[in-house]
């Protein structure tokens, strides 16, 4: 199974850079065609959170053009979340033709069954905030979800990581109260990954018996100023997105394998040509 993520759209009405500068409809959209043209063919394709910049409608209109002309004209399955950027309300209203958005009568949460790895997408917008939480609600939705299927291997995706990751401001506005979701994961082995936007960044951490990775923007990309408290900035590193690969026959019990893909091609391919005194050849 190959799983594309991709994250932090940020996109903005037709015409609209965001933050006067970024022209994040240009590259989530070149980002998209990449996806596209991947090969081998994802068997899915996970957004998590911040489709758009305000959450308002024009810009809900702009991510769904940009999908129907890329993603979902070659039939790719598409599955979205909402982040702190996004307004839930909106997002249901414009992009509830995609799978599972409409599933659950008050969050953007709900589960993907027919993958060889369950995926469970989780809802962690605080409105009004940056932050994230998971409250009683979607805390029990998620035990019980993964109470149904305890021996199927699972990923969560989610908007806001769980972890601390040493970029202190960014490390304010993370998921709040992350031991309530340890504490289920603690009871439920089956969970491999979790898989995270909000950060801008390419992140990875253990939590909670799993590990949890942040993929970078397909945008955007926020300063590496790691234990400083000077203002968040943002720069246009190379735009990436993560290809996750479900690998079942590594191990007694398969693994889960992540790559950074970058948006933009390098030049090459290149053949490997070693010198005749490589000392790894055999004499």
């Amino acid at each position: 199974m190959i799983l594309i993520q991709l994250t932090d759209l940020h996109c903005r009405p037709h015409g609209q850079p965001a933050m006067r500068t970024c022209e994040t409809n240009m590259l989530a959209e070149r980002a998209m065609r990449a996806v596209r043209n991947f090969r081998p063919r994802a068997d899915a394709v996970v957004i998590t959170g911040d489709l758009t910049d305000g959450g308002t409608g024009p810009e809900y209109d702009e991510v769904a053009a940009i999908l129907g002309r890329t993603l979902l004209a070659e039939g790719l399955a598409v599955y979205v979340i909402p982040g702190n950027h996004d307004r839930r309300e909106v997002l249901r209203d414009r992009l509830g033709h995609l799978p599972g958005v409409l599933a659950d009568p008050e969050f953007v949460q709900y589960v993907v069954d027919d993958l060889p790895v369950r995926l469970v997408m989780l809802d962690t917008v605080v409105p009004g905030a940056a932050h994230g939480v998971l409250c009683p609600r979607r805390l029990a939705w998620l035990d019980a979800t993964l109470a149904a299927a305890p021996d199927k291997p699972t990923m969560l995706g989610m908007h806001h990581p769980p972890f601390a990751c040493g970029i202190r401001l960014m490390d304010t506005i993370n998921l709040h109260e992350p031991n309530a979701l340890a504490a289920i994961l603690s009871k439920h082995r089956q969970v491999r990954r979790i898989i995270c936007g909000h950060h801008h960044r390419p992140i990875t951490a253990p939590f909670g018996r799993t590990i949890a990775s942040i993929a970078p923007s397909v945008a955007h990309q926020v300063e590496l100023t790691l234990h400083s408290d000077q203002p968040n900035q943002w720069n246009l590193e190379p735009a990436a997105f993560d290809v996750h690969i479900w690998l079942p026959d590594e191990g007694p019990d398969g693994a889960i394998v992540s790559h950074t893909a970058y948006v933009e091609p390098a030049p090459g391919p290149y053949p490997f040509l070693a010198p005749p005194e490589y000392p790894g050849r055999a004499l």
